[in-house]
C-alpha cells in the first residue's frame, strides 16, 4: 500500500514526537533496558518469536522504545532485522539435543527421564502479591544466592540433554505413523513471498512469527466452535538448543568441524489427534495423527496453539475457516494486522471527499418534496 507525501504538517509532526516523549519520561523515571530483559522474561520471548529475531537485549530496548506495546516493539525488531545481513546458516536442529529445563505429558504420567515441572506459572494460586512492590535488588540476590545453593531438585541421574522423545513410544508400537524425512531444503518466508498452497515449512514459520493472541484466538476456535477438536499434549518441552554452523573454510563440512555460536531458549510442542482411518482390509480403526509447535523462548500456550493450527491445516478441506490456510496465514501477523488497521488514521481526505461527493449527488437525485414523495407511491 503506497501513500502520496502531502506539504505541510511539518510541525506539527515534530511537535506530536515531542508530546510522545514526554509522555514516557513526565513521571521522572527511566526504564533501564537491563530491568526490562530481567523482569519481563515473557514479554522478551513474546516479542523475539513475533519478529523472528532472537536478541533478548535488542528485545529489551525495542519494548522500551514502544513503551511496553508489543505490536510495536515487534516492528521495532523486524524493520531492524531487514537491514541485517545473512553471513550463515545454522545447521539443522534437533529437539532432541535440547538441554531441557521443562518437560511434562499430559498423554502419560510415567515417562522415560520423568515429568520436569520446571519454571511455570501452571501451578501458582493467581493472586496479587503485594510484597512485590516492596521487592529490593539485595533481597533478590540474596533468594538467588540461597536458591543456588540449594541444588535443585532434579534427579542427578537425569540426563537433561539427552532426553527420549515421548511419542516414540508411540510410533515404536505402531500407535502412529512415523514422520517421513525427505531433507527437503524449508521454504523461507522472509526471504520469498507466500504462495499458496503453502508448503508445511512455510506454514509453520508463520505460525511462529505469528501474533500471540491471534493464534491462541483460533487454536481456541479450532477447540470450542468450528472443528471441535480435542488433542491431547503428547510431550511439551522448554530448554535451550546448541546451534552449530558449518566451517567456512573447509568444504566437506564433516560433522566434527561445526562451530558452536550458542544456544536458544525454544518451547516445543506435541500434541495427538485421533482420527478415524481405514486399515487396508478397509476396516475403521483409530490413528494418532501430529500437531507441531515450536517458538522462541517460554510462551507455551502460542506453542499448543500453533500445534493445533498447525494439524487444522495440514488436515484442509473442511467447511469450517480454521482449516483454509489463507484465511489463517493471512490474518495472525501482529505488523500486517496492526498496520492495516492502524493505516486508518492516516489521511484519507481524496478517497473520502469522493465519497461524500457520491452521498451528496445521491441525496440530491432524491424526491425532495412531500408532493413528489406521494406521486411516486401512487
Amino acid at each position: 500500500m503506497g501513500y502520496v507525501a502531502v506539504k505541510g504538517g511539518t510541525l506539527a509532526i515534530e511537535e506530536s514526537l515531542k508530546r510522545l516523549k514526554y509522555e514516557r519520561l513526565k513521571k521522572g523515571a527511566v526504564v533501564d533496558c537491563q530491568r526490562i530483559e530481567s523482569g519481563m522474561r515473557c514479554l522478551i520471548d513474546q516479542v523475539m518469536s513475533e519478529s523472528s529475531l532472537y536478541n533478548e537485549t535488542l528485545a529489551a530496548l525495542a519494548i522500551k522504545q514502544a513503551e511496553g506495546s508489543p505490536e510495536e516493539a515487534v516492528f521495532l525488531m523486524r524493520a531492524y532485522r531487514s537491514t541485517l545481513p545473512r553471513n550463515h546458516y545454522s545447521r539443522v536442529v534437533e529437539p532432541e539435543d535440547m538441554m531441557v529445563e521443562r518437560r511434562i505429558s499430559a498423554s502419560f504420567k510415567d515417562i522415560p527421564g520423568g515429568q520436569i515441572l520446571g519454571a511455570a506459572n501452571d501451578y501458582t494460586h493467581r493472586l496479587l502479591d503485594f510484597n512485590l512492590s516492596e521487592e529490593s535488588d539485595e533481597e533478590a540476590i540474596n533468594w538467588v544466592g540461597d536458591y543456588v545453593l540449594e541444588g535443585g531438585e532434579v534427579n542427578d541421574r537425569t540426563d537433561l540433554a539427552n532426553l527420549p522423545k515421548v511419542l516414540d513410544y508411540l510410533r515404536e508400537n505402531g500407535l502412529m505413523s512415523v514422520c517421513d524425512n525427505d531433507n527437503r531444503e524449508p521454504d523461507d518466508v522472509t526471504k520469498e513471498s507466500l504462495q499458496f498452497p503453502a508448503s508445511r515449512s512455510e506454514r509453520l514459520q508463520i505460525l511462529t512469527r505469528g501474533q500471540t493472541g491471534a493464534v491462541t484466538s483460533l487454536g481456541y476456535v479450532a477447540l470450542r466452535s468450528f472443528g471441535a477438536l480435542h488433542p491431547t499434549v503428547g510431550e511439551l518441552r522448554m530448554g535451550n538448543l546448541p546451534l552449530y554452523v558449518d566451517n567456512p573454510f573447509d568444504e566437506q563440512n564433516e560433522k566434527d568441524d561445526g562451530y558452536y555460536i550458542g544456544e536458544i531458549k525454544v518451547t516445543e510442542v506435541e500434541t495427538l489427534f485421533p482420527e478415524d482411518i481405514q486399515n487396508i482390509n478397509g476396516e475403521k480403526e483409530i490413528e494418532f495423527k501430529l500437531g507441531y509447535g515450536l517458538c522462541y523462548g517460554q510462551n507455551e500456550t502460542k506453542a499448543i496453539a500453533m500445534s493445533i493450527l498447525d494439524r487444522c491445516l495440514e488436515a484442509g478441506e473442511s467447511e469450517h475457516a480454521i482449516n483454509d490456510e489463507e484465511f489463517v496465514l493471512l490474518h495472525i501477523d501482529s505488523v500486517e494486522s496492526s498496520g492495516f488497521i492502524s493505516h486508518l488514521k492516516l489521511p484519507h481526505y481524496v478517497t473520502f471527499q469522493s465519497k461524500l461527493d457520491s452521498v451528496r449527488q445521491s441525496k440530491k437525485d432524491l424526491p425532495q418534496t412531500k408532493g413528489n414523495n406521494e406521486e411516486l407511491q401512487s
